[in-house]
């Protein structure tokens, strides 16, 4: 028994060696295949990445800064009778173009025009009066001649021919005013313009002085808008400016600074008016605009680059003193082939390009497309031929 149980434990072992030695020689096998695997991947080439770079050449010594408005007439001016009455034809609605001359307007005339025929019925017994006067005058100083009448009669008679002279001037004013008084029942549009509002009813009666409508030119829009003090005190009464519509950009007009506010209702936001030098059919008071200002830079120049080239990550910073903006772009290094991420200032916007005034240099080659794609130290190639 002794001698069975010795010859079940060699063979128990046997088996174990032989099974050790099946597991070694696959672990072995294993490990030659990875590293083949690892040698036929590392042989592949990492592939590089194109890019397109701006070259940093171009210099300028301005920017523009937008701000948003909303176009308003220069002046709405106020429309009313001079005198009272009731209305008697009004026909204007909010936003009606009128001409100069035309008749807004109108009062009632009926009480006006008497007024005239009793003024003019007046003057015409003046004048009866004094023709009469006149031809008693005429025949006393001819019997005076022949002793017939007395001095006193010749004297009476020119005081009366004066008294009625005196009454027939003070009944042709009243005649004059009558036919004034008149044509003031009509009110006419004293320029070109567009009915901003109608304040009265037809039918009702006003008293002398209450505005009846109010009218505005569209020839004189302004837009106000509020500014740093920085910027303020960059600006002058005359600085041009250009007005873009915000619903038809395609137009553009021509304006200037009209006013400078000294004191900012709030903090640091000094009031500017600007008012239009041209015109368009498409204005129209309510309008958003788009006011650019072109302003010096900080900086004795900066250098233009495309706003595709500002790495979009959230880390730009603006400094709200100088309103100049931190950001960061890629830029080619020529001798290592790869990108470096490097930090830039911003004085202002033209156009489509970003005006850098601290950052970068002339002949440095930035990536103008893809930086979110891109990352600090990347292998590239240049798709753009070299200068």
């Amino acid at each position: 028994m002794k001698a069975l149980k010795n010859s079940m434990n060699w063979y128990k072992s046997a088996r174990c060696l032989r099974g050790a030695k099946h597991c070694a020689w696959f672990s072995l096998l294993f490990l030659a295949l990875a590293s083949c695997r690892e040698e036929v991947a590392s042989d592949q080439p990492v592939p590089i990445r194109g890019i397109k770079t701006h070259l940093v050449t171009e210099t300028d010594s301005t920017a523009s800064r937008f701000f948003p408005s909303v176009l308003q007439p220069a002046a709405i001016t106020a429309l009313a009778f001079e005198l009272p009455g009731r209305i008697d034809y009004l026909s204007l609605s909010v936003g009606q173009p009128v001409l100069e001359g035309d008749i807004l307007a109108r009062l009632d005339q009926a009480s006006f025009q008497t007024q005239l025929d009793n003024a003019l019925a007046a003057e015409a017994q003046t004048l009866a009066g004094l023709g009469n006067a006149q031809d008693t005058l005429a025949r006393q100083t001819q019997l005076l001649a022949t002793g017939a009448v007395t001095r006193v009669s010749v004297d009476a008679a020119r005081t009366d021919v004066e008294a009625l002279q005196a009454q027939l001037a003070q009944t042709q004013a009243g005649v004059a005013a009558a036919r004034q008084d008149l044509g003031r029942t009509d009110l006419r549009a004293p320029f070109d313009g567009v009915i901003n509002s109608v304040d009265v009813a037809q039918f009702a009666t006003i008293g002398a002085g209450l505005p009846v409508t109010s009218l505005y030119a569209t020839d004189t829009m302004e837009a106000s808008f509020t500014v740093s003090f920085e910027i303020a005190n960059q600006l002058v009464v005359g600085t041009p400016v250009s007005v873009t519509l915000a619903d038809k950009p395609a137009v553009s007009l021509e304006g200037v600074v009209t006013e400078l506010g000294s004191r900012a209702p709030t903090v640091s936001s000094f009031p500017v008016v600007i008012q239009l030098l041209e015109t368009d059919p498409v204005l129209k008071a309510g309008m958003a605009v788009e006011i650019a200002l072109t302003l010096p830079l900080h900086e004795a120049h900066g250098y233009n680059l495309p706003l595709t080239a500002v790495i979009l990550d959230g880390g730009g910073k603006t400094n709200a003193a100088t309103h100049q903006t931190e950001l960061s772009v890629y830029v080619y290094d020529d001798d290592s082939g790869t990108v470096k991420r490097r930090a830039i200032v911003s004085g202002g916007v033209r156009g489509n390009d970003l005006i850098v005034v601290d950052g970068l240099n002339v002949g440095d080659r930035v990536a103008s497309a893809g930086a979110s794609f891109l990352r600090d130290g990347q292998q590239v190639s240049l798709l753009d031929p070299q200068p």
